[in-house]
């Protein structure tokens, strides 16, 4: 089997798909994108095909091998969002070539489904008791939500007592037992950050995600002092060389690989596998489409830290298309009582509408991370 062709659909609602197609014909598909920067990491995928057309896609291994150090270059966005993409691909080829779900040729399920978690609130977190009703109403046992709008380095009392009030209201209207997550996006400094530690910790919160950026990952250090809550982070992070200080300085207590930016299901199973050997648990970042989820559960399936999955069903992004409008199988995802089934189909386990694919794709999109200022006029972190 040699692959022949690499085909991009850019489609609504801020999404990019990916068919590997081979000589037997057997196809794969995966989900490489970045959101904000589609036809950048679009152009990168194509980069990257010229290596690989004319090869085994068996080869997983060793094309993730050449695909992430060939270049001399590595990392980064855009080059590990390409890599996912394809590295998805070439697994749902395999698995489909064999007859088998990608987690029986990664050691075999150890779980027969996952909790999975929805989103509230929006960007801008509002009516959120309301949300929050709705979504435990529709069978989600945990939920997720924006923890406060921009905020300065330094900001006042009211607006922590503004998002301090609305995670209280939350909580009161599902009661003690819904997991609630609230995610800072990377809008607070670690100033802000130690106020807002202190204050959660009545809640009993799921997790902090993204207390600070990234890039202020040694803040953490102080954050954890102030709280009991465990800390999640990982969603800009592409590499397990990426996670290893993450991991080896304690404070993280979920890592949350993109398994459509973290190098794919090769490199995010490895990422696990070191988080697993932290006693810090797995809980993947995926507000994107069902090609990525599908690849997250794979992941999931196989790893025993594994404990929640996000998905995008019904999230705020998702206005003009949402989670299973372009595969034919949705009960592939099964959702029932707060969880999501592993996919047992071969590869990947969904089967894409490729018709509606390409009808949408005709629209594509042209999506952007929105641009937020502060009172006085400069940037403020979305």
């Amino acid at each position: 089997m040699k692959i022949t062709k690499f085909t991009t659909y850019i489609v609504p609602p801020r999404w990019m798909f990916l068919k590997i197609e081979t000589d037997e014909g057997i196809s794969g598909w995966g989900e490489p994108v970045v959101e904000g920067r589609a036809l950048t990491t679009e152009a990168a995928v194509h980069e990257l095909a010229d290596y690989l057309v004319g090869k085994d896609p068996f080869l997983i291994e060793d094309h993730w091998t050449v695909l992430y150090r060939g270049g001399f270059y590595r990392g980064g966005a855009v080059h590990m969002s390409a890599l996912a993409g394809i590295d998805q691909a070439l697994w749902d080829i395999k698995g489909k070539a064999l007859g088998q779900p990608v987690h029986s040729l990664l050691g075999g399920q150890l779980r027969d489904r996952i909790k999975v978690y929805s989103w509230i609130g929006g960007d801008r977190p509002s009516d959120l008791a309301q949300n929050a009703k709705d979504v435990v109403g529709r069978g989600f046992k945990a939920l997720k939500m924006n923890g406060c709008e921009e905020l300065q380095i330094i900001d006042t009392g009211a607006k922590l007592d503004k998002a301090i009030a609305a995670i209280a209201a939350v909580r009161e209207a599902v009661g003690p037992d819904i997991g609630i997550g609230v995610d800072f996006h990377g809008r607070v400094h670690k100033p802000m950050a130690k106020a807002f530690a202190r204050e959660l910790d009545p809640y009993r919160l799921m997790f902090i995600e993204e207390p600070v950026l990234s890039e202020n990952r040694e803040a953490l250090r102080d954050i954890v002092s102030h709280t009991a809550t465990p800390i999640a982070l990982g969603e800009r992070l592409y590499s397990r060389w990426d996670f290893k200080t993450i991991l080896s300085d304690g404070y993280v207590d979920v890592i949350q690989p993109d398994l459509s930016h973290a190098g794919g299901i090769t490199e995010c199973r490895k990422i696990a596998a070191m988080a697993e050997a932290y006693d810090v648990a797995l809980a993947p970042h995926c507000p994107l489409g069902p090609i990525a989820l599908a690849a997250c559960l794979q992941v999931d399936a196989v790893s025993y830290n594994a404990f929640i999955q996000e998905q995008s069903l019904g999230i705020h992004y998702n206005k003009s298309n949402d989670l299973l409008d372009y595969i034919s199988n949705p009960e592939a995802f099964a959702y029932e009582d707060g969880f999501s089934a592993i996919p047992q189909g071969p590869g990947l386990g969904v089967e894409v509408n490729e018709d509606y694919v390409i009808e949408r794709a005709r629209e594509g999109h042209r999506w952007r991370s929105p641009v937020w200022r502060h009172e006085d006029g400069s940037f403020a972190e979305w």
